[in-house]
């Protein structure tokens, strides 16, 4: 089980949610099933409305995160990602800080999302 923390100014108070980890469901399906106003269009990972903010709240060494190519691109074109965070992903296993929440699948660690 994963913790996920969702904070935004949308919303009056942070919530945190128990998410089962390899249950290979997005971020997106997490906070819509606990009616989490996370913003959304397209749900592919080409309109970049979902992008969120995550951060790790282990002291542990974060899991690796595959990055679609959809969200290299659209993070990238955004200015939220850089080519240098992308090949510290893909080499290092070191997740970026911003993702986009309908590509994103929740390992088993505790994390904040900010939208």
């Amino acid at each position: 089980m994963a913790n996920v923390t969702f904070t935004s100014p949308a919303m009056k108070r942070d919530v945190t949610v128990y998410a089962t980890a390899g249950d290979c469901n997005t971020l997106l399906s997490v906070a819509q099933k606990n009616q989490i106003p996370l913003a959304f269009e397209c749900e592919d990972g080409e309109c970049g409305s979902c992008a969120i903010e995550v951060t790790i709240l282990e002291r542990k060494t974060p899991m690796g995160m595959h990055l679609t190519e959809k969200e290299k691109v659209v993070l990238k074109l955004s200015g939220r990602i850089n080519a240098t965070q992308i090949a510290d992903a893909e080499t290092r296993d070191i997740p970026p800080p911003w993702r986009l929440a309908c590509q994103f699948i929740v390992r088993d660690e505790d994390i904040l999302v900010k939208f």
